[in-house]
């Protein structure tokens, strides 16, 4: 009897994990798309870019002028917006643009294409196009290319600096050329990933112990070399004035002060600066 009395609640456990489980399948579950899903990404130096679309095929239809209209905004593709990412910073065709997602979106004529670049879009994000988050528009020229049944996005002469991407489709190819300052965002990220507050820090010990000073100096250097700031020149300054050197130590100390005014957040000794270089001044 006991076993017959559990049987009900056996039973609509079992049907809610069998309920859970068909529906995690049908969540899976897909069938193909019309325009299926695509992405493609490139380096070029250390920035790296990747385009997102979907690929409409031709299907023996008129193309250009008819299912694609002339003179009319089009998603550059089919289903969700067309986006491409930049990690760093780059130009379109000589106009800069910020790291960032942007949708692409595109203006189709027979002798010149437009082609949009919107911000604030997300990946997979509506593909309607809004004119106030237009970021930049630029101007191309069209060209004949070999049949291509489904749109796709490619990049080419790819070089340290640059890439020229081509959006085909049909028998029609349009260009944009990416272009990167890779030696400068090179150095930037190697800055960024040396850490100026490490060799500051050793140099402030010795400074307040009165130990080792010509090492403090290299230090100090090392982290002024890395980032330039009123916290490691304000260190400099102070090595300077207790090695003798005054009158270069007043030079450092007011650098440091001017980069400090300018900082949001007034550095918590500012004014100790302020009263230590007026005394070397009297000197």
């Amino acid at each position: 009897m006991k076993l017959i009395n559990k049987a009900p609640g056996l039973i609509v456990f079992l049907s809610i994990i069998l309920y859970t489980i068909s529906g995690l399948q049908a969540q899976q579950f897909q069938t193909p798309r019309p325009s299926p899903k695509a992405s493609v990404s490139q380096t070029v130096g250390v920035t790296e870019i990747t385009i997102h679309y979907c690929r409409p095929g031709v299907k023996d239809r008129v193309i250009w002028g008819e299912l694609v209209p002339f003179n009319q905004v089009w998603r550059t593709g089919a289903n969700e917006v067309t986006s491409i990412t930049f990690s760093d910073p780059v130009k379109v065709n000589g106009n800069k643009l910020e790291t960032g997602t942007y949708g692409i979106h595109t203006v189709p004529n027979k002798d010149e294409w437009e082609i949009i670049f919107s911000g604030d879009t997300k990946i997979g994000g509506s593909a309607t196009f809004n004119k106030e988050k237009e970021t930049l528009r630029i101007k191309v020229k069209p060209e004949t290319a070999e049949f291509q049944e489904r749109l796709i996005f490619t990049f080419v002469n790819v070089t340290d600096n640059s890439a020229l991407i081509n959006l085909i489709w049909e028998k029609l190819k349009v260009s944009f050329m990416i272009e990167t300052d890779t030696q400068e965002l090179t150095l930037a990220k190697a800055r960024a990933a040396i850490d100026w507050s490490t060799p500051m820090t050793a140099a402030t010990y010795c400074l307040q112990n009165n130990i080792n000073l010509e090492q403090a100096k290299n230090w100090i250097n090392a982290s002024i070399s890395i980032n330039e700031n009123y916290w490691n020149l304000r260190i400099k300054a102070q090595l300077l004035a207790k090695e003798g050197e005054t009158n270069e130590a007043v030079s450092v100390m007011e650098k440091s002060l001017a980069l400090g005014k300018q900082l949001q957040n007034k550095p918590f000794d500012l004014d100790n600066m302020e009263k230590l270089l007026n005394d070397w001044k009297e000197k």
